[in-house]
C-alpha cells in the first residue's frame, strides 16, 4: 500500500522527447531512496516548453489530479527547470501544490523561481485562484481546439453535429451532399423572399402548397428565418 502524507510523492517529469525522460526519472527514484519516501504515481510532459501554463501541460494537470486523490505531500521533479523557467509559472505551479496540500521538491536541490511573496499568509487564497484560473484557461483552451476540429471537419465537408438543412449524409457516412427536395425548398423560400414575401407570409405559401419540413410538418417562421440567414 502507498505511503501518504511527507512519505508519498507524485513524480512529474517534462522532456523535449519521451526517450530522455530516464534520466529525471532515475534521478527522482534516487532522491526517492534517499528521503524514504514513495513515488505513487508518474507524470511526463513530452514536447511542453518551460514557460508553458499550467493548464497547457496535460500531464501536469494530472498530477495535481493524483495529489489530491493519493493524498500525496510532495510533487517532486528531477530539478527546478523541469517545472518551469518563468517566475509566474513556477509561482502557480507552487501554489496550485498548496490548495492540494502538496510542497515541491526537486531532486536535485535546486529552487524554483517563485515569487518573494512565497511565505506571505495570503498564500491559500492566492493559491485557490491559481488553480480555478488554471481551470478556467484550461476550459477556454479545450473549447477553442474543439471549436478549431469541428471547422477543419467542417470545411473538409464532413458532418459535424446535426445535418443542416438542404443536405444528407452520404454513403460514406462521414461527408455531407446536397439533399435535391430539400434545395428546391430552399430556393422556393428565397425566392418568395425576393419577390418582398415577409417570413410569415412565405410560411402561409408552403402550407399552401403543402410544402414540409423534413420530419414532415409544416415549416414554421424560425426555419425560414434561418434559411434565408444562410443565403
Amino acid at each position: 500500500m502507498a505511503a501518504s502524507g511527507v512519505r508519498s510523492a507524485v513524480a512529474y517529469v517534462r522532456v523535449a522527447e519521451l526517450a530522455s525522460a530516464s534520466a529525471q526519472q532515475r534521478a527522482i527514484e534516487a532522491w526517492a531512496r534517499r528521503a524514504e519516501v514513495d513515488v505513487s504515481s508518474w507524470h511526463v510532459d513530452v514536447g511542453i516548453d518551460g514557460a508553458t501554463p499550467i493548464a497547457e501541460r496535460p500531464a501536469l494537470m494530472a498530477a495535481f489530479a493524483a495529489l489530491r486523490v493519493l493524498g500525496a505531500g510532495r510533487l517532486v521533479a528531477a530539478n527546478a527547470t523541469t517545472f518551469g523557467h518563468e517566475e509566474l509559472v513556477c509561482w502557480l505551479i507552487e501554489r496550485a501544490a498548496l490548495v492540494e496540500g502538496a510542497t515541491l521538491v526537486t531532486a536535485d536541490g535546486s529552487q524554483t523561481r517563485t515569487s518573494p511573496e512565497a511565505g506571505d499568509a495570503r498564500d491559500a487564497a492566492y493559491s485557490r485562484g491559481a488553480v480555478e484560473l488554471a481551470r478556467a484557461y484550461r476550459r477556454v483552451t479545450t473549447g477553442a481546439r474543439v471549436r478549431a476540429v469541428l471547422a477543419e471537419k467542417k470545411a473538409r465537408g464532413e458532418r459535424v453535429g446535426n445535418v443542416p438543412y438542404g443536405f444528407r449524409v452520404a454513403v460514406d457516412g462521414v461527408h455531407l451532399e446536397p439533399d435535391a427536395r430539400e434545395q428546391d425548398v430552399i430556393a422556393i423560400v428565397r425566392r418568395l423572399s425576393s419577390e418582398g414575401l415577409s417570413q410569415r407570409a412565405i410560411v402561409a405559401r408552403l402550407a399552401a402548397r403543402e410544402i414540409v419540413g423534413r420530419t414532415g410538418a409544416p415549416l414554421r417562421q424560425t426555419q425560414i428565418a434561418k434559411l434565408l440567414r444562410s443565403a
